[in-house]
């Protein structure tokens, strides 16, 4: 479950990281520091897919992300496929976990 979701939020970095290129012909300074926020966030909350609150702050970014299309439009889409993509990673998160504890569980240990 954390590798898919470290993955999405990395490769979502990276696209904020160039939706920012675009942002910056646009409007004010701010919406170059608000996608800056934004991206690092994206980086650095992979780290913290170890517990419950990083999963949140995850899905909150992920609003965040589909929120930049206020300066960006084509952000809209990609915000809502890197959001499928999150909603898939939980998903198959899960139930792998799952198969990989009823593995363990039926596993007998070696004497």
């Amino acid at each position: 479950m954390r590798v898919l979701g470290s993955a999405v939020l990395v490769m979502e970095f990276f696209v904020m990281c160039f939706a920012m290129l675009l942002a910056k012909d646009y409007d004010e300074p701010s919406t170059i520091i608000a996608g800056t926020i934004i991206s690092i966030l994206l980086l650095l909350t992979p780290g913290l897919l170890k517990k419950r609150t990083g999963w949140i702050l995850g899905s909150i970014l992920q609003f965040l992300v589909i929120g930049y299309a206020v300066v960006v439009p084509s952000m809209a889409i990609v915000g809502l496929v890197f959001g499928g993509l999150w909603i898939a990673a939980i998903i198959v998160g899960r139930k792998g976990e799952a198969a990989r504890a009823a593995l363990m569980a039926t596993r007998t240990p070696n004497p």
